[in-house]
């Protein structure tokens, strides 16, 4: 899946319309608020960001992306009608995969995702996967198998099996995991760990049992057997 965030109407539905006809899946939104909110229903492959955009622009969302652990790796092309030497040194200066400037030809944006999405794929087979049983999770292509199986996950639920997997046999309190995956500012009660933790095992299917209930502590990974 790419997401595209575009305020451009007419822009936003060219480039979805060649992206679904090149045999990519695609989905624009027009506003970053729209956007964040997908996050948390699907994690993307891969994002296309305009730099002017209304709510908050497209560096303050990548400098977001980088600056969060399980999504840092997540790739970004900046698209933007700014031309200039110093605004594509600012967008890769704030961790941009690629830079196109406006107006740009759809074959070549084409090309520049594909191009982006095979240096993740090879970075990926260098770096680390975490794996426990036949649950797996590529954390820089965004990738959860469930005994081989995709499994869609939002950006909390990604957030939080991560965390666990690459902490084997930790405990992590529940307030621990608010502090990590919603951060300190986040005001909400300990419950929401646990309608997190449900909706995640639930999707794992039997790969859930590798996310372990410690009763009055919190949550750790193990083997299922506890």
């Amino acid at each position: 899946m790419i997401y595209l965030v575009e305020d451009d109407d007419s822009i936003r539905e060219l480039v979805i319309y060649t992206l679904r006809s090149t045999g990519m899946d695609a989905k624009g939104f027009g506003l970053p608020s729209e956007f964040w909110h997908a996050m948390e229903e699907q994690l993307p492959e891969l994002v296309l960001l305009d730099i002017m955009l209304p709510e908050e622009d497209g560096l303050e969302i990548l400098r977001k992306i980088r600056g969060r652990r399980e999504i840092k790796n997540l790739p970004v092309i900046m698209l933007t009608a700014k031309g200039t030497e110093y605004d594509q040194v600012v967008g890769l200066d704030n961790g941009a995969d690629d830079y196109v400037a406006k107006p740009f030809g759809m074959m070549a944006l084409v090309a520049r995702i594909k191009a982006v999405l095979r240096r993740t794929a090879e970075k990926s087979a260098e770096g680390k996967v975490l794996q426990l049983g036949e649950l797996r999770v590529d954390p820089v292509r965004h990738v959860v198998q469930a005994a081989g199986e995709p499994v869609n996950l939002t950006l909390k639920e990604f957030e939080l099996l991560c965390l666990l997997l690459d902490n084997p046999g930790v405990v992590f309190t529940r307030d621990q995991l608010l502090n990590q995956i919603w951060g300190y500012s986040f005001d909400g009660e300990s419950r929401t760990v646990d309608v997190h933790v449900r909706h995640l095992r639930q999707k794992l299917g039997d790969c859930g049992k590798y996310i372990e209930t410690v009763r009055g502590i919190g949550y750790r990974s193990g083997d299922g057997n506890a």
